[in-house]
């Protein structure tokens, strides 16, 4: 029994010496873990909101962990959903790394330019933007610059979106050997387009046909070039046609404040034919002296930053984005971001269709290698690493959405129940699909114009973005009882089989003015008709009768014109109206007539009105629709 119990306190004596053995090594590993982590500790940037898959990547750390220390802090948060600074540094601080706090202000301040010696800035070619109206030859004469043919591959003789091309001097004169050029189609819909273009430019070439003068685009071409002080040229092309009359169109630049040297004033003339050819030297002397006095320079040495001219999304290539370099030289390889995308330049593509390793300034390229399609005149900068690319897409990105955000909102449920008791809610729903950002922002663009000087009707635009129709984009089109306007692309199959099973109407177009006259048909459907009021005829009371159980029956002869039953009557005294109503009873002798005709006499009787006396004029109309236009 002793040793029993002798061995019994041995175990319990063996027992508490383990456990303060494991607790004492317990406390070391506690007390050692910060140091530990202090070896492994990092710094780490954190803007306002960051999702949990960000932050992960940027502690280094699993992104199941990380939301293991949100759930510890209270938070179920999922891998994708934003989390806020404050949280976000309670999570770096539970794995041990340092925090700096950034505003989402400062996350583009590293695309902010600088600025460059005047050392270091060498001559750059110029960039010409080429304005006009509509078939006054501006791709003609970009063609004859370029020996090629853009104008056979347009849809209707009319450029649909922005191109890029850059030609090269036989030899170079005033110390240029090459000019890039900037075509902008000529439709009025396409304002924003030229206003882009002219924002690029360092000279703009005004197109004005001799033969018929200064045209509505003209004068917006005249406003773009002004508004982005670049110095003019006006070209006015074919003059070979025998009625052309450069003179005329001289005279006409007066009325809008632009003063050609002929005239006095400061502005370089060239008279052209694009189809002949005659003046097209001239026409490049004028451009490379404008581009002398201008002292063009940049510096080639440096990340390349630039503008997006346009963006399309294409089979086999993904998004393609042709981009100007402004500054420094694009080069395969480097990793940018284009508005609020990024990605890595996979090939550089000139507008010959040659693969370039590099892209100085002033030289237009197609971009590959973009992660998503960016919009058109967005900034391209190339930074110095993806984290970075990706911080700031993702921060332009929240930032476009929230604006969309505020843009669409509809107001309140209680707001939209009285807008349709009230008759107001009435708008056209219409989701955009195109082959270019250009067209479908300038067709979403015409299209908002349409309805500015009423509000009745309006048109509602579901989205609006490059690629073809998809199944998704007949869902939202089903949900929201929209059309679908493709412009130069397609549904794909089972996109057409989803919107003829919902009953969702695809119009396929190629050429702008279709798509504007066609919405513009349909919002005049929605649009209440004209309430018009014909005068029917004139009856004088000649005598009024009290007749028991009827009431009053006034006797009258028709003065002028018509009087039916049914319809509409205004009883005048003194040429003044004491009541508008509608006729209960007409009667010649003692039958129901449906209409007494002027010289003869009849009984008539108000609704729910018997204050007649001799002498009043009924007067009889009708109310007819009449349909409205836009």
């Amino acid at each position: 029994m002793t040793i029993q119990k002798a061995l019994s306190g041995n175990d319990e004596r063996t027992y508490s010496v383990a456990s303060m053995r494991r607790r004492i090594q317990r406390e070391k590993r506690q007390q050692t873990q910060p140091q530990e982590q202090q070896k492994f500790a990092r710094d780490v940037t954190i803007p306002e909101a960051i999702t949990v898959q960000e932050l992960a990547n940027r502690l280094a750390e699993r992104a199941a962990d990380v939301i293991k220390a949100l759930m510890k802090l209270g938070i179920m948060a999922t891998i994708t959903q934003t989390i806020d600074a404050d949280t976000a540094e309670l999570v770096a601080a539970e794995f041990g790394h340092r925090v700096k706090r950034v505003a989402e202000s400062d996350v583009e301040l590293v695309l902010q330019d600088q600025g460059d010696d005047a050392d270091v800035l060498l001559p750059r070619p110029p960039v010409v933007t080429i304005m006009g109206h509509v078939d006054h030859g501006k791709t003609s004469l970009l063609d004859a610059l370029r020996q090629t043919d853009v104008v056979a591959g347009e849809a209707g003789g009319i450029t649909q979106h922005i191109g890029a091309y850059q030609i090269a001097l036989l030899e170079a004169r005033h110390g240029f050997d090459r000019i890039t050029f900037i075509d902008t189609p000529g439709h009025a819909a396409f304002t924003e387009m030229r206003a882009r273009g002219a924002n690029v430019t360092d000279i703009v070439i005004l197109v004005v046909a001799a033969d018929d003068g200064i045209m509505p685009q003209t004068v917006e071409a005249i406003r773009h070039a002004k508004a982005a002080g670049a110095p003019m040229i006006v070209a006015i092309n074919k003059c070979d046609l025998p009625a052309a009359n450069p003179l005329r169109v001289r005279q006409e630049l007066l009325q809008h404040d632009v003063q050609v040297e002929d005239v006095g004033g400061d502005v370089l003339s060239v008279e052209i034919s694009a189809k002949t050819r005659k003046g097209l030297d001239k026409l490049l002397e004028a451009i490379l002296l404008q581009a002398e006095i201008l002292e063009l320079k940049a510096n080639p040495v440096r990340a390349a930053a630039g503008v997006v001219i346009e963006a399309k999304l294409e089979r086999g290539r993904g998004s393609v984005a042709t981009v100007l370099v402004q500054r420094g030289t694009l080069k395969v390889g480097d990793i940018f971001v284009a508005g609020a995308e990024s990605g890595r330049v996979r090939a550089l593509i000139d507008d010959r269709g040659q693969n370039v390793p590099s892209a100085g300034p002033a030289k237009p390229v197609e971009v590959l290698g973009l992660t998503a399609t960016p919009q058109a005149g967005d900034d391209f900068t190339v930074v110095e690493n993806e984290n970075k690319a990706r911080e700031i897409s993702e921060f332009r990105r929240r930032k476009r959405r929230a604006q969309v955000a505020a843009a669409t909102g509809r107001g309140t449920l209680e707001q939209m129940l009285e807008n349709i008791k009230a008759g107001q809610a009435k708008e056209l729903a219409v989701l955009i699909k195109g082959d270019v950002h250009g067209s479908v922002e300038a067709i979403k663009g015409a299209l908002e114009k349409l309805v500015l000087d009423q509000t009745e009707v309006k048109v509602r635009v579901l989205d609006a973005a490059v690629g073809p129709v998809t199944e998704s984009d007949v869902t939202l089109a089903n949900a929201s009882k929209g059309l679908i306007i493709g412009f130069n692309v397609r549904a794909n199959p089972q996109a057409r089989e989803l919107s003829r099973r919902d009953g969702v109407e695809i119009r396929y177009y190629s050429i702008i003015y279709n798509v504007i006259d066609d919405v513009k048909q349909a919002l005049t459907g929605l649009l209440a008709p004209a309430l018009r009021e014909k005068f029917l005829g004139n009856a004088q009371i000649l005598q009024v009768f009290n007749i028991t159980k009827v009431g009053k029956i006034a006797g009258c002869k028709v003065s002028e014109g018509t009087v039916k039953r049914g319809a509409k009557v205004r009883l005048l005294r003194d040429n003044v109206v004491i009541h508008e109503g509608t006729l209960k009873t007409l009667k010649r002798m003692k039958d129901e007539v449906r209409e007494v005709n002027q010289g003869y006499e009849c009984g008539m009787a108000f609704e729910n009105y018997d204050n007649l006396e001799a002498g009043d004029v009924i007067e009889c109309f009708e109310v007819e629709e009449v349909a409205r236009q836009l």
